[in-house]
């Protein structure tokens, strides 16, 4: 026989005194063998045979023996009749031994465990590496949803909570503070402190009792039959949706409402307009920033978030704080307006959304200019006029902390700047385009506040001094000397700039000539 890492094997048979070789492959199988044995001597398939050595011993088929030609060919003796019962047995057992001799000559059963074993190592590793694809796109999902999620949150979180629609207390449970006279009279003047009253910081309750004061003051909840519980819980509710923005919060919010408050003193206002227009003023000073996200127009337009999209850029913010204000009221517990006739409300609705709209900071100029085209010939009748007005007082308030003492008024440009510098760092970080003035690396207090007091804030106060003459000491001249200080301030930033300059450039000078 062949040696056994042949990949075939010989065996030599004596036939009668005929030399047969046989060649068959390590893999036949024992009924394979048989019947090359059968062809080699000649004999049918199905004959028995089995195998004999030189000595007529039955022998069996060793891979390992020495090779063939150093010893005597194997004799092939057909079985027959009475032998086959007995010999077919054997012939089996035979063939069994010589199969598990090839196997064990070629370790095929080594050779298929290691290759399962491999097999099973690789799809192993294709399962985890397929996991591990798995387990990566899982995580980019999750990511996009993340950010999406907070993106919604950050725009327009209001809309899809609807639990914020509704008070945290059941029943208003914030102390009806016993406003003493000095505060009262306080309350009716621009120069309010909305940060500290008596060396005490104002808290929300506090500033939840003046706005039900307010209305309580001007006879609006008598006049239309208000429930005062009903109040309480929808000032609790406007508290609740406003967020904790540096500058867009609910401080803001009482801030710009107080200040329409004293403009309605100062200016007489109830005895030139309709109680429902002094509704709509103090209604939409109260609701006029509900659920700010901290972000302006410009961000959520560059942006394209949920809000820009779904108010085709057109004032995204604005619309969003109409919406809410009115789902807040809405609610059966939060609606103060529940006494007024369909037509009435709608009339309330319609002017309450057109004063919050007009706060849209992209209206100024087309909202200044038709209010001086009508303020030299103003008409109290005309509808026009008026909603005119209101649209410039709400506008007024909303950006007059300039107006307050410079104590009051200065807190708020840090934190107006504050929000900036969180817009802008965002911008920079999703790659928008960046305001100038919301720059923290380009802008500083003076140069943030002298061009708005200078070319918005003078000029509109201005125009409505020529209704309202009695503005002009407590308001208007306010703004000028804020405006003097910020340039004073700027003048001193410039030369301590350019003092520094100076040092930097001898320093530079020196190195050079050592």
């Amino acid at each position: 026989m062949g040696s056994a890492s042949s990949a075939y094997r010989m065996i030599y048979l004596d036939v009668d005194g005929r030399i047969q070789k046989v060649v068959f492959s390590r893999f036949c199988s024992p009924c394979d063998i048989k019947e090359l044995f059968c062809t080699a001597t000649g004999l049918s398939r199905n004959t028995t045979i089995s195998l004999l050595d030189s000595t007529g011993a039955m022998v069996s088929i060793d891979p390992t023996m020495p090779n063939n030609s150093e010893r005597s060919p194997y004799k092939v003796v057909p079985i027959t009749g009475g032998q086959l019962a007995d010999k077919e047995e054997l012939f089996q057992n035979v063939l069994t031994q010589v199969a598990e001799q090839f196997s064990r000559a070629f370790k095929i059963n080594e050779l298929k465990t290691e290759v399962t074993n491999r097999l099973a190592m690789l799809e192993k590793r294709v399962e985890l590496e397929g996991m591990k694809v798995v387990e990566i796109e899982k995580c980019r999902s999750d990511i996009k949803k993340l950010r999406e999620e907070m993106a919604s949150r950050n725009n327009s979180s209001f809309l899809d909570d609807n639990k914020k629609l509704t008070p945290r207390r059941d029943v208003p449970s914030y102390p009806k503070y016993m406003l003493s006279q000095q505060t009262i009279d306080a309350l009716r003047k621009p120069a309010f402190d909305v940060w500290l009253w008596e060396s005490n910081e104002w808290e929300p309750n506090e500033m939840l009792s003046c706005l039900e004061h307010m209305y309580h003051d001007l006879g609006l909840v008598k006049d239309f039959n208000i429930n005062p519980i009903t109040l309480k819980r929808w000032l609790l509710c406007i508290h609740d949706n406003y967020r904790n923005n540096p500058f867009h919060n609910f401080r803001h919010c009482f801030c710009v409402t107080q200040m329409m408050y004293s403009m309605i003193y100062l200016c007489n206002l109830q005895e030139k307009f309709t109680q429902v227009d002094i509704l709509i003023l103090m209604t939409a000073a109260v609701c006029h920033d509900l659920d700010h996200p901290g972000y302006n127009n410009t961000y959520q337009i560059n942006a394209r978030t949920e809000l820009a999209v779904r108010y085709n850029d057109i004032s995204p913010l604005e619309n969003h704080h109409c919406a809410v204000a009115f789902q807040i009221f809405s609610q059966s517990d939060c609606n103060i307006f529940a006494n007024f006739d369909p037509e009435a409300f709608k009339q309330i609705r319609q002017g309450t959304i057109t004063l919050i709209l007009a706060t849209d900071m992209a209206r100024h100029g087309e909202i200044l200019d038709s209010f001086k085209q009508k303020v030299d010939n103003f008409d109290f009748t005309n509808e026009e006029h008026v909603t005119c007005l209101k649209m410039v007082l709400i506008k007024c308030c909303d950006i007059s902390n300039e107006v307050r003492p410079m104590e009051v008024a200065e807190p708020w440009v840090d934190c107006l700047l504050e929000e900036y510098f969180m817009q802008s760092d965002r911008e920079k970080a999703e790659g928008l385009p960046v305001a100038p003035f919301m720059d923290r690396e380009k802008v500083t207090k003076p140069t943030a506040q002298i061009g708005f007091i200078k070319f918005v804030l003078i000029p509109m106060f201005e125009t409505v001094m020529k209704l309202f003459p009695q503005i002009e000491e407590v308001m208007v001249q306010p703004l000028r000397e804020s405006r003097d200080r910020y340039e004073e301030l700027k003048q001193i930033d410039d030369a301590m700039n350019e003092v520094q300059k100076k040092k930097s450039e001898n320093l530079t000078m020196g190195g050079k000539k050592k």
